[in-house]
């Protein structure tokens, strides 16, 4: 598989405003993209740094996966997302070494971008993601 990039850092958060706020009048960033992902209950913010993105997720339901997330361990990195050009080939290629899938084929997420988890207990407790951006490639 080829990864090119970290794409982005996934961060749960109970307030999106509040968040933003922080990341933008503190840390000085700016939000270039606010979207809600009704597929997956979250509304997220987005922050560019360098190459990388900051990924802020609100959950838009409890029982959604970052609302899950949240009760159990609170606030905090709920993800790790790398840029890779063939999702489907990675995540064969994980498979093939092992690697529990949560999604056997890629979905789409936020931003239009092609996603795929690997499951936590795969990846030394950290959920990852695969991400392919496929307009770029036309």
């Amino acid at each position: 598989m080829e990864l090119t990039h970290i794409e982005h850092i996934g961060i749960a958060v109970k307030d999106l405003r509040k968040a933003i706020d922080y990341y933008e009048k503190i840390l000085g960033l700016s939000c270039y993209a606010i979207e809600e992902v009704k597929s997956q209950k979250v509304r997220t913010a987005f922050f560019r740094i360098g190459q990388t993105k900051i990924e802020l997720l609100e959950s838009t339901d409890p029982e959604g996966p970052v609302g899950k997330f949240i009760e159990k361990k609170g606030e905090g990195i709920h993800h790790i997302a790398f840029a890779v050009r063939n999702i489907e080939q990675a995540l064969e290629e994980a498979a093939g070494k092992g690697v529990h899938l949560i999604d056997q084929q890629p979905r789409k997420g936020a931003e239009g971008l092609d996603i795929a988890f690997l499951h936590p207990r795969s990846t030394f407790g950290v959920l990852t993601e695969f991400c392919e951006n496929k307009t770029d490639k036309k």
